[in-house]
């Protein structure tokens, strides 16, 4: 029988890495990880704290949702990322957190704007929010109703040149080739929604990264045309 070692290994480390960002209070925040070749993927347990979290406490799952190893309950949040890891299929983990500055702007109904380079260093645009779930959606299907509004929300857009959403009135999902990288765009979400805050604060009329300048700095990083940092 499988262990999975090095999947649960990844999604344990990613996990842990979240307290440190400031992006979690409590246990408000999970990550998981998929191995497509096994045709499944790890996640957080609901409601362990991070500091006791070990790869073995990982639950492992395939993409129906039927558990394939680990003994506690795993985040209420799976189908979501379920859902995700299924539609998204250029993407192997996923994050989801209570990021304070990002759910300002989930709470509001708002997309986070791109307003400056910072921001396009890594979403090619504006970060889409979900439009309201409906009542029938908030349903015993509920978790696995809110990965589908975000997919929705991608149906002109490339998640993999946008690899974030706010959901409304709830927070943010991002994700990413890795459980490292997801957390790392989880990270960067929460600092461009500081920044866009402080900018409409100081200007409401603020205009958007003009394409040309967005393009530059997103395409510079991202693309066979890359040229930031160094070669692998």
């Amino acid at each position: 029988m499988p262990t999975y070692d090095a999947l649960r290994e990844e999604c344990c480390e990613a996990n842990r890495l979240l307290p440190g960002t400031g992006l979690v209070d409590l246990t408000f925040g999970n990550v998981s990880v998929c191995d497509r070749d096994a045709g499944a993927f790890a996640i957080k347990p609901s409601g362990v704290d991070y500091d006791r979290l070990t790869p073995a406490d990982m639950v492992v799952l395939d993409f129906e949702g039927q558990v394939l190893a680990g003994t506690l309950r795993p985040s209420s949040d799976t189908p979501t990322h379920r859902h995700l890891l299924q539609a998204f299929t250029g993407i192997r983990a996923v994050v989801h957190t209570h990021s304070r500055h990002a759910v300002a702007f989930a709470q509001a109904g708002r997309p986070i704007p791109c307003l400056g380079t910072t921001h396009g260093d890594y979403f090619h645009g504006p970060v889409p929010v979900t439009r309201p779930l409906t009542a029938k959606e908030t349903g015993p299907d509920y978790e696995w109703e809110t990965g589908k509004v975000i997919v929705e929300a991608f149906h002109d857009l490339n998640p993999l040149h946008v690899p974030a959403a706010l959901v409304r009135g709830h927070g943010p999902f991002t994700w990413g080739a890795s459980g490292r990288q997801a957390v790392e765009h989880a990270r960067v979400l929460e600092i461009a929604a500081q920044m866009a805050l402080a900018t409409l604060a100081l200007d409401p009329a603020a205009e958007p990264l003009p394409p040309h300048l967005l393009d530059r700095h997103f395409f510079r990083k991202h693309g066979p045309g890359a040229y930031y940092g160094q070669p692998a």
